[in-house]
C-alpha cells in the first residue's frame, strides 16, 4: 500500500528510505544516490513532491479544491517528464499511482487545473548568472501535410533545425549551471531575432551569449553578445539541454492543439529542468554546488 503524498507525512516517507526499508514498487528509474542503490519510481515521486512542497511554501488551498498546490505542481512536472499525450499520462497515473493522489480528479478537470495554475511553475525559475545563454528549439505540433486543415491551428510552418516543421519555437535563457532563467515561445515562422527581448529583460544583470541568428539589423540589446561559430563554446550547454529535453521529455513533438495548453506544458517543462538539476545535488550531496551536472536520463519515466 503506497501512502498518499501529504505535507504531514512526507518526512516519514523519506525516513523510511533512509533506514533502508524496501520500496513499494519494483520498476526502477536508475542508479541515483544512497550508495548506488536503485531508486524506485514511487521513491522518486516522493523526493520530487518534497522538493515542490519546499519551493512553494505554505501556499493556501482553495476551500473547494481537491488537490493541494504542491500536488498540482508535482502532477504538472510529472506530465512534462512523462511526455507524450495527456491521455496516456493520465492512464499511467491513475493505474499505477492513484494511492499517491487519492483526490485525483478526472482527466479533463486535471488538465484544466494545470492550465489554470501554470504560473506556479515560475517559482522554479533560476536567477541569472554573469553569463547566460539563449537559443531556440523547434517543436512540431502537426505533420506538414495537415497544415491549414483547421482554423484553430496553433503552429506555423518554419525552418528549424535544418528542416521544415509546422509548430512552434521554444526559447530558453539559461544560466551557467544550465538552469532555466526565462522562457518564451512563438510560432515556428518567427525569426530568432524576435526573441532578443527575452535577454533584454535582464539588461544590467547578465551578459547573454547568442548565435548570429539573434542579430537584428536595427540593433541588438546592449547585454546581448552575438557569437560567431566556434567562439564562446560555453553556449553548448543550451544544446545539451535541448538534446535532453528531446530524449528524456519527448519535447520534440507536442500533441496539444490550443495555445493555453501549449504554454502550460512548456511552463512545467521549464520548471522540471530546474527541479531535476536541483534533485541531482540533493540526492548526491558530494557534488560541487557550482558544478554543471546535466544528468537527467535516470529520471525518465
Amino acid at each position: 500500500m503506497i501512502a498518499p503524498l501529504r505535507r504531514g507525512v512526507r518526512h516519514n516517507r523519506l525516513g523510511e528510505r533512509a533506514r533502508g526499508r524496501p520500496s513499494g514498487r519494483l520498476d526502477v528509474l536508475g542508479i541515483l544516490a544512497y550508495g548506488g542503490l536503485p531508486v524506485a519510481t514511487d521513491e522518486f515521486l516522493t523526493h520530487l513532491f518534497c522538493l515542490v512542497d519546499d519551493r512553494l511554501g505554505a501556499r493556501p488551498k482553495h476551500p473547494q479544491a481537491k488537490l493541494w498546490p504542491s500536488e498540482i505542481v508535482t502532477l504538472g512536472l510529472l506530465c512534462a517528464l512523462k511526455g507524450g499525450s495527456f491521455r496516456s499520462f493520465y492512464r499511467w497515473l491513475a493505474r499505477d499511482y492513484q494511492p499517491l493522489f487519492p483526490a485525483l480528479p478526472d482527466r479533463t478537470r486535471l488538465l484544466r487545473t494545470l492550465r489554470a495554475h501554470q504560473a506556479w511553475a515560475e517559482d522554479f525559475l533560476a536567477d541569472p548568472t554573469f553569463f547566460t545563454v539563449i537559443d531556440t528549439y523547434g517543436i512540431e505540433l502537426i505533420h506538414p501535410w495537415r497544415e491549414g486543415r483547421s482554423p484553430q491551428q496553433v503552429g506555423r510552418k518554419g525552418y528549424c533545425g535544418h528542416r521544415w516543421i509546422v509548430g512552434i519555437k521554444l526559447c530558453w535563457l539559461l544560466n551557467r549551471r544550465g538552469e532555466v532563467v526565462a522562457w518564451e515561445w512563438k510560432t515556428a515562422n518567427v525569426h530568432d531575432q524576435n526573441f532578443a527581448a527575452l535577454a533584454e529583460r535582464f539588461d544590467g544583470h547578465t551578459i547573454t551569449l547568442a548565435d548570429q541568428g539573434f542579430h537584428a539589423a536595427h540593433g541588438d540589446p546592449s547585454n546581448l553578445l552575438i557569437c560567431k561559430r566556434g567562439v564562446w563554446n560555453d553556449r553548448m550547454v543550451v544544446e545539451t539541454l535541448f538534446s535532453l529535453a528531446h530524449g528524456v521529455f519527448g519535447l520534440k513533438h507536442l500533441l496539444h492543439r490550443r495555445a493555453p495548453y501549449v504554454s502550460m506544458r512548456l511552463a512545467f517543462t521549464s520548471a522540471l529542468v530546474n527541479a531535476l538539476l536541483t534533485l541531482n545535488h540533493q540526492l548526491d550531496p558530494t557534488l560541487d554546488p557550482d558544478a554543471i551536472y546535466l544528468h537527467m536520463a535516470q529520471y525518465s519515466l
